[in-house]
């Protein structure tokens, strides 16, 4: 289905009556639900990059200096990302789950919006930002522990001119990364990872049996400002099709799932679901 680009009162007006037929709903949440929030999105309104594709699991842990760039990225974009705050789109959804007709949140996005929001029922496929995991022992370390540690191991470092990028980092002088140091376990020294899965990493299969189990006992399924380009998203629209399930998507600009849709809505995510929660 073709995406016409419409004003948030007919898109709230379109969605409202889509939710009527329905008692379980099933949503899948992207990056375009949280730029309400402050936090840059990835790709525009075609589904391209916006910059340069994260970094891959492979490089982050086979190359010293990406391991290094991360973190020295990490550490400039982490105070701003960690007071990020959810908006109107995460507060209708937290309500819609009270109201009954969402029954399940599966959500791509890190930053914990969704349950800071109320949602109660949420499933963070590609985990969270705010959890930091050895991956060498396996020790999970609050982030917000380890912004000290890096402040400590780096005085007098300036990461020269700094915009906020996704996924809790920043970009950063070249040169600046080049002299940053890296935190490491401080149980047994190994590398140290945020929680969430990376570009080459598989999403944990107990996740992705419990998204399915959800979407599977489901009447509907609705997608929130996701491109859907990325196939760990993309699969749960195109099981949903495959069932016959009803499938809207809300989002601005095209989705890979556009020719799936049985509703498909261009437009400002957080007034058409705001007004909707009304």
């Amino acid at each position: 289905m073709s995406a016409i680009a419409l004003d948030s009162t007919d898109a709230t007006v379109q969605l409202r009556d889509w939710f009527t037929g329905f008692r379980r709903v099933f949503v899948l949440t992207g990056a375009g639900i949280s730029t309400g929030s402050g936090i840059p999105d990835y790709r525009d309104a075609s589904g391209a990059w916006k910059r340069p594709a994260p970094v891959t699991w492979q490089a982050f842990t086979g190359d010293p200096a990406v391991y290094r760039r991360y973190w020295a990225r990490s550490f400039v974009g982490w105070p701003k990302f960690s007071v990020a705050r959810p908006n109107l789109a995460h507060h209708a959804l937290a309500a819609l789950e009270r109201e009954g007709p969402v029954t399940t949140l599966l959500t791509q996005n890190v930053d914990g919006l969704h349950q800071a929001a109320g949602s109660r029922r949420v499933i963070d496929l590609h985990g969270r930002l705010d959890q930091v995991t050895c991956l060498t022992c396996g020790d999970l370390t609050p982030r917000d522990a380890v912004q000290p540690r890096l402040s400590a191991d780096n005085p007098g470092w300036h990461p020269g001119a700094a915009a906020m990028a996704p996924d809790g980092d920043a970009d950063i002088a070249v040169d600046a990364e080049t002299v940053f140091v890296p935190p490491h376990c401080p149980r047994c020294g190994g590398l140290l990872k945020p929680d969430v899965v990376f570009f080459g990493e598989n999403v944990p299969r107990a996740r992705v049996q419990d998204a399915q189990a959800a979407l599977a006992a489901s009447d509907a399924m609705l997608v929130v400002g996701s491109s859907l380009m990325v196939y760990s998203g993309y699969r749960f629209a195109k099981t949903a099709a495959d069932a016959g399930l009803p499938l809207a998507i809300l989002n601005a600009g095209t989705t890979r799932a556009d020719a799936l849709a049985t509703l498909r809505l261009d437009a400002e995510i957080g007034a058409t679901l705001g007004a909707l929660a009304l």
